[in-house]
């Protein structure tokens, strides 16, 4: 008995449908392959990994939300291409198929379910947000002060005062990149000011950046680095802020809380940062960046051209 037309169609539509799933599977996996990365990068869809309590939760956030865009994706491109292929008018089609109006359930499902996908996503946002946002009893308090263009860190406590009494400070300039340090495992809070315009601490690092304002204008972010992330980087101003805004560079030198320690008992003495970093055995200077702009030895990637801070 041969099959009718009308029985065969259908079985060839689908047979397309499952070599086009196929085809699109074997495409998806060739671009990870090829990419190079590896299964958590390639599942991070293009979020780095950060170096924080906070910037964790917001990869996450990240992965979660591009997940959903995912699946929503698959199934509106499958619900296209499905009707692409098993409508698509052939030779002797003299008929539309048939035309769905009015149909209640259907209409509820596409006002619904778009809300409680939005409803989901605004609440995990909300969560990360106040999550990143909140501010608890901190174990260090550092003071960042933004001007044109570089950077002052002073390190806030009644026992950090220097010989002079002064309270413990590092300050850049022309020829000296700041180095900011801060222990892991400790909750840090940093106050920001300005003294000029609007500037922005950024260390891509964190995954994080708030912009430094002028005025009476104070703004605050609290961070927990990684036990385990001990190490430099580099720091910078994300925001346009005058003719040398591509230098306004500092280092961020995060350490163990021992070493942190260390370094604030030498400060409290009168060493300079970059003693007091020598002290604890680490280089005295940025390690990630370096002055521009004012060396004229004709290599402006030395310590010859670097002051104390």
């Amino acid at each position: 008995m041969v099959a009718r037309d009308s029985e065969v169609r259908p079985a060839r539509a689908r047979g397309r449908g499952r070599r086009l799933a196929a085809v699109g599977l074997i495409g998806v996996a060739a671009v990870f392959a090829l990419s190079g990365c590896s299964i958590d990068d390639a599942f991070g869809f293009g979020w780095p990994k950060g170096i924080t309590t906070q910037a964790h939760m917001m990869r996450d956030m990240w992965v979660g939300s591009t997940i959903a865009a995912f699946a929503v994706g698959i199934v509106v491109w499958g619900l296209i291409f499905w009707c692409i292929i098993r409508y698509r008018k052939r030779a002797g089609d003299t008929e539309l198929p048939v035309q769905t109006r009015y149909n209640l359930p259907i209409e509820l499902i596409y006002s619904v379910v778009p809300f409680l996908i939005i409803a989901v996503l605004f609440y995990y946002t909300a969560v990360t947000q106040t999550a990143v946002d909140k501010i608890t009893k901190p174990d260090v308090t550092v003071d960042i002060v933004a001007f044109k263009w570089n950077w002052q860190f002073t390190y806030e406590g009644a026992n950090n005062v220097d010989p002079a009494g002064a309270q413990i400070t590092t300050i850049g300039d022309s020829d000296y990149i700041p180095v900011l340090v801060v222990p892991t495992g400790e909750k840090i809070l940093f106050v920001e000011n300005s003294k000029d315009v609007i500037h922005s601490f950024w260390v891509p690092e964190l995954l994080f950046k708030r912009d430094v304002f002028p005025g009476n204008v104070t703004n605050k972010f609290e961070i927990t680095i990684n036990p385990g992330a001990e190490n430099a980087y580099v720091g910078r101003c994300a925001e346009l802020c005058g003719t040398y805004h591509s230098e306004m560079n500092f280092e961020l030198r995060a350490v163990t809380p021992a070493q942190y320690n260390q370094f604030l008992a030498l400060k409290r003495q009168g060493d300079s940062t970059p003693q007091a970093l020598v002290g604890i055995g680490l280089p005295p200077y940025a390690t990630t960046t370096y002055p521009v702009g004012t060396c004229r030895t004709g290599n402006t990637n030395t310590t010859a051209c670097q002051g104390e801070g």
